[in-house]
């Protein structure tokens, strides 16, 4: 596992730093690097840390979250209120109604296999959106309209939606039943996941000044540490009440670094916000390798163009959706551009659930990894390149 490790850290950075140096985000050198030393090309990884992969993926996410909230502020957002509460939900209706209408064309499927489809490629990657929002927010590009505060609100909403849509299609499409409670566990897992995440942040606040006013100051280093083990309990929340009640465990972290930063002191929140940003430089480097080590290249070739041509009408029914949701802001047409733009990538949920409909046995299980594969490979890049060429050109500074 060490072995493993110190080539997926050494050829990540490696190529993260060639991509750098001819101008291309650092996201495809780490999706490439893993890729090429997946176990679906070079095979160079021990098969222990691969079992492992999804836990150290969500170890990542994880970490930029909590930078997200330490960074999010919350009277920004809500001068966006309704459209960063439609980014949560009517992008991905748009993209699944995409693959209901045109998948069983291309493909063969039912309706409810493309609805599977659908749901499997509607998410927006959070591990792809999140960081680069975070640093806008951080460089004051595009924040005098809230714009990176709406797209990264939504994006952590969008998952919950979408991964809720799926277990309910998965179901209908083995033939199971599906109750109106199936839905209402998607606005119950957000309200419970921001409640459980204030409760914690409010806790830790608590725990932070009592200890200072008895003379027992924490360290800096320390309440990050103390932090990042509250976010691994609250993540562990929502899978130990599954079935239960639906937590967002993404949301609860997100709330919980809010609630932090709302109450801390300016000073201690810059150095804990830098502490994060240096853990992610580590984090970064195993989300996206082993993003790109789960991604089977095989499929890709058995995909061809119908899959090429869905995924890109997908996308066009995405924008149109994103684009509703602007309805009624002040925000202008670039600005406008640069929110479709930033809700293309897809990479961290396609390659977490890409391959449970082929697991459960489904019919549809081949196409739709296939296509989830690609979808990867194009719109992570496209992204990424996109959010990062365009935010400048597309946003005002407000420096």
């Amino acid at each position: 596992m060490l072995l493993s490790l110190a080539i997926i850290f050494l050829v990540g950075l490696s190529a993260a730093a060639i991509f750098n140096a001819i101008k291309l985000p650092r996201i495809i050198g780490m999706l490439a690097s893993g890729i090429i030393i997946g176990p679906y090309v070079l095979d160079l990884l021990d098969p222990s840390i691969l079992g492992i992969s999804s836990e150290l993926r969500r170890i990542a996410l994880i970490i930029i979250l909590i930078k997200a909230g330490l960074s999010l502020d919350l009277s920004d957002l809500k001068k966006v209120g309704r459209p960063a509460a439609l980014m949560a939900f009517l992008p991905a209706c748009f993209e699944i109604a995409g693959y209901v209408c045109f998948a069983p064309m291309f493909f063969g499927l039912t309706l409810t296999e493309a609805a599977v489809m659908g749901a499997v490629l509607a998410a927006v990657s959070p591990a792809v959106v999140v960081p680069r929002m975070v640093k806008m927010i951080e460089e004051k590009q595009g924040t005098d309209k809230s714009i990176p505060q709406m797209i990264l609100a939504g994006a952590s909403c969008d998952d919950i939606f979408v991964i809720v849509l799926f277990s309910t299609f998965v179901t209908m499409a083995q033939g199971g039943t599906v109750s109106a409670l199936d839905f209402a566990n998607i606005p119950i897992s957000i309200l419970l996941g921001v409640l459980l995440g204030i409760s914690v942040g409010s806790a830790l606040f608590l725990l932070f000044e009592l200890a200072y006013k008895k003379g027992r100051k924490i360290r800096n280093t320390t309440k990050v540490v103390v932090i990042l083990a509250s976010a691994f309990l609250l993540m562990s929340v929502e899978t130990m009440l599954t079935g239960i009640v639906a937590v967002s465990g993404l949301l609860a972290v997100t709330a919980m670094a809010c609630v932090i930063k709302i109450k801390s002191d300016k000073a201690v929140l810059v150095r804990l916000s830098e502490k994060y940003g240096k853990l992610w430089t580590a984090a970064e480097v195993l989300l996206f390798v082993l993003v790109g080590a789960a991604v089977d290249i095989r499929y890709t070739l058995s995909a061809g163009i119908s899959a090429v041509a869905m995924i890109f009408i997908a996308l066009a029914f995405r924008a149109v959706g994103v684009l509703i949701c602007l309805i009624g802001t002040e925000l202008n047409v670039k600005e406008r551009l640069f929110c479709v733009i930033a809700y293309l990538p897809k990479a961290t949920v396609q390659a977490a659930i890409g391959s449970v409909p082929l697991a459960l046995g489904l019919p549809c299980g081949n196409a739709i990894l296939s296509v989830a594969v690609l979808a990867i490979i194009i719109t992570a890049p496209l992204g990424a390149i996109g959010i990062d060429s365009s935010c400048k050109r597309l946003l005002k500074s407000d420096i």
